[in-house]
């Protein structure tokens, strides 16, 4: 079967978020059908969202400068047959939230277009110690954030604030 191809460039240089058209696409394919996205940027925390649910990825760079991803299935799977689900941060008890120091540094990134607060995030925790807190405010929920701070082994906690959302990230090295 035919790979489907998927540019999202110009909605990445328009300021629009494209993880919307990127999942559709992927539900949209056919069993055993590839999909070939082609962006701006290397999605690195995409891999992991379309690996666990059972794609491995192939990435090159093109003379552009842009990037270029073939996602194919690899029926990895988890138990009972099924695809597992992208992580989303664990809620911690009550108890353990309030061991958590006051932000030691705070990002504002509402306005910013994708993928600029993603990469302040994760810049700003390179350079932060163990055990410090980043607060970041985003207009919206960062689903490929996620599995990022996760494979890292920060702890996440989201609020909901006005005019997007807040999180409180605790560096964990």
């Amino acid at each position: 079967m035919e790979p489907q191809l998927l540019d999202v460039r110009d909605d990445l240089r328009q300021g629009r978020e494209p993880l919307q058209r990127i999942m559709e696409a992927v539900r949209g394919l056919g069993r055993g059908q590839s999909l070939i996205l082609r962006t701006t940027f290397e999605p690195i925390p995409l891999y992991h969202v379309l690996g666990v649910k059972g794609y491995s990825h192939d990435a090159h760079r093109l003379e552009t400068g842009d990037w270029e991803i073939l996602f194919q299935p690899s029926e990895r799977r988890g138990l009972f047959g099924r695809r597992a689900k992208a992580p989303r941060p664990k809620t911690q008890p009550a108890a353990a939230q309030e061991n958590w120091p006051a932000p030691a540094r705070s990002l504002d990134n509402r306005g910013l277009t994708p993928p600029e607060p993603m990469m302040r995030i994760l810049s700003a925790l390179e350079e932060m110690a163990a055990g410090e807190v980043l607060e970041a405010f985003n207009d919206r929920e960062p689903l490929f954030l996620y599995p990022e701070l996760e494979a890292r082994g920060h702890e996440i906690r989201v609020q909901p604030a006005a005019e997007g959302t807040r999180l409180l990230i605790r560096h964990s090295n």
